[in-house]
């Protein structure tokens, strides 16, 4: 260990961390002993971020570890949280030792400094605060395969010492973690202390792989259900804590995950971790919605407040598209929670439209927000008689911003019924609030007017490039004059920056924008998005499918352009052979191959991937 009074023998101002010279350091480090618990946390939380930035090391890291490792032992506080930055700044897998670009590493060198000082830390072992003991088990795991035989021999007497007689649970079962890296498995399954045979069966089950031997399962449905009350439950050098582990494996095998979410709903859901863990189940794995929906369902009476609920309603509103029938009991359960009158009855209204419940629309009428009229003007097109009049009120009173998007985005499912809000969508033109997609819908609506034709015209000569690409589309939509649109379109082509946003809203105006070919062909061989949006229009264009093919069929693949171009492909009718081998993998795949999550916002997209799939697969 290095005291502060060393600091000055280290060139710092040579030394380089995430944000250049790490001249700063000595006096952040000087700052941990000035026996303030506030300018010591300060300390840690810019040491966090300039010599372990982001999970990366930098030269300044390792000269820091002494004087980290003597701040542990001298200064007044905070000694948990300085050795879990010794920990993580260790942090690397244990294969990397062989690789060629070891020697000479930043963390190569951050491990050899924390091997030598870390005798001077085993005594934490035996500190008295268990978050002191449980951080420094952490410090011992980060280095484990790198200790010389005399140290690592010493250091397991005292992990069994450990092991065997200290008072609190977590800190054994802390220890059963630490000496696995010590290469010393111990018959832990069968300890009195669950929360040692938990870190046992975790173990197993990292070393068995999927699926997990039924005795395994059992121990972690059984002793897993309930965390452990402290707030120290810190991640392992790899960044990841007890918690973490426990859902990526069980998540790994989803049958016995989702018996394990069932056995811990079943006994409270206690800090909603039975309903999380089948949430993360139904994310990753295709297929298992109705199971993860029942058991949600079953965890709703558990939620500790209404902010939870609430948080398990929004899981089952998005999950319940996927049911081709929900069930009784689960709209049933939606309804009630709809009536409340607190946080929760919107996420729970909203889950209740997407259920397709014939109740919904009288309720969302009841409620009308922006939201909840969007989804059932998606789901209940055939109510546009009870549903358009109330899109009009809210529009004409002034909505704005997402609201007002939403609201003109209500619309579009009921067709020529939409033009009932024409004087709505108007006077939003007029007035800039949802400008742009007031003017989509306006053209959609296809109702030429003077006073229509004119807002349209000088919309289309808007500075926001994004309204007057709308407007001029819109233009050619209502009065079949493509000139408007051509300008508007040849300008937005020849300048600069992404065009692919533009090229995407050109399919109305099919073959009337050839004049635009000469703009959009030399994009076929740009950036990935303005390339297939490129291809896309030039089908829209010509009708023939010859340029376009080869672009789409080279950037199909599980990404969002990827799936763009897929659903580009299928406009086309063409399946080319040699892309079968793929939709196959697409559709088949029992992994979600897109991200499908409550918290993306962005609809069912992996679900889109596995249907376009199918579909192209039809395809003679």
């Amino acid at each position: 260990m290095k005291s502060p009074d060393e600091l000055d023998n280290v060139q710092w101002h040579v030394l380089t961390h995430a944000y250049g010279s790490a001249e700063d350091v000595p006096e952040l480090i000087r700052a941990l002993y000035r026996g303030d618990e506030e300018t010591a946390g300060e300390a840690i939380y810019e040491l966090y971020g300039n010599i372990y930035h982001q999970g990366t090391v930098y030269p300044a890291s390792a000269p820091a570890v002494p004087f980290l490792a003597h701040a542990v032992r001298h200064a007044p506080g905070k000694r948990d949280e300085l050795l879990m930055l010794l920990a993580v700044l260790a942090d690397h897998d244990p294969a990397d030792i062989e690789s060629p670009h070891w020697p000479g590493s930043s963390v190569a060198a951050i491990c050899a400094e924390l091997c030598r000082v870390l005798p001077d830390l085993l005594p934490c072992l035996k500190d008295a605060e268990r978050g002191v003991r449980r951080a420094a088990l952490r410090v011992v795991a980060a280095v484990a395969e790198l200790l010389p035989a005399e140290l690592r021999a010493f250091v397991v007497a005292q992990l069994e010492r450990l092991y065997a007689t200290d008072p609190v649970p977590v800190v054994r079962a802390d220890a059963v973690v630490v000496l696995a890296r010590f290469g010393r498995e111990l018959p832990a399954l069968d300890s009195p202390l669950p929360e040692v045979r938990l870190a046992a069966a975790l173990l197993a089950a990292e070393r068995s792989g999927p699926p997990y031997p039924a005795e395994l399962v059992e121990v972690i449905a059984e002793d897993g259900a309930e965390p452990d009350p402290g707030d120290d439950g810190f991640p392992w050098s790899d960044t990841t804590t007890q918690e973490e582990q426990l859902t990526r494996l069980l998540t790994q095998d989803p049958d016995a995950g989702l018996a394990v979410a069932a056995r811990w709903i079943a006994t409270g859901d206690i800090g909603s971790r039975g309903s999380w863990l089948a949430q993360e189940i139904a994310e990753t794995w295709r297929g298992r919605e109705p199971e993860v929906l029942d058991l949600l369902l079953a965890a709703l009476p558990h939620q500790k407040d209404a902010r939870a609920l609430a948080g398990r309603l929004r899981t089952i509103g998005h999950w319940v598209e996927h049911l081709p029938e929900p069930g009784a009991d689960l709209r049933d359960a939606l309804h009630r929670y709809a009536g409340a009158d607190d946080e929760t009855a919107e996420p729970a209204l909203l889950a209740l439209v997407r259920s397709r419940d014939p109740r919904a629309p009288e309720l969302v009428l009841r409620r009308p927000s922006a939201q909840l009229l969007k989804a059932a003007a998606q789901h209940f097109p055939d109510a546009a008689d009870q549903l358009i009049p109330v899109i009009r009120r809210e529009l004409a009173a002034d909505a704005t911003g997402n609201t007002g998007i939403a609201l003109v985005g209500a619309l579009e499912p009921f067709g020529t019924a939409a033009r009932h809000a024409q004087p709505e969508l108007v006077d939003c033109l007029k007035t800039g609030r949802a400008a742009i997609v007031a003017a989509r819908q306006i053209g959609l609506n296809g109702i030429q007017t003077q006073e229509i034709t004119d807002l349209l015209r000088n919309a289309a000569q808007s500075s926001d490039p994004s309204l007057s690409a709308a407007a001029a589309v819109a233009h050619y939509q209502v009065t079949g004059d493509a000139g408007v649109a051509l300008r508007v379109y040849e300008g937005l082509l020849s300048g600069r920056g992404q065009t692919h946003w533009c090229l995407s809203s050109l399919q109305p105006l099919g073959s009337a924008a050839a004049p635009l070919l000469p703009f959009i062909e030399p994009l076929l061989g740009a950036g990935e998005w303005t390339r297939m949006a490129a291809a896309e229009a030039h089908h829209w264009i010509t009708g023939s499918p010859d340029r376009a093919v080869p672009v789409l069929v080279e950037l199909v693949g599980p990404t969002p352009v990827g799936l763009r171009a897929l659903k580009a492909l299928a406009a086309t009718g063409q399946v080319p052979e040699e892309l079968r081998p793929t939709l196959r993998a697409f559709f088949f795949s029992p992994l979600r191959l897109l991200n499908d999550s409550p918290l993306s916002g962005q609809g069912h997209p992996d679900e889109e991937l596995r249907t376009l799939a199918r579909t192209l697969l039809a395809v003679g």
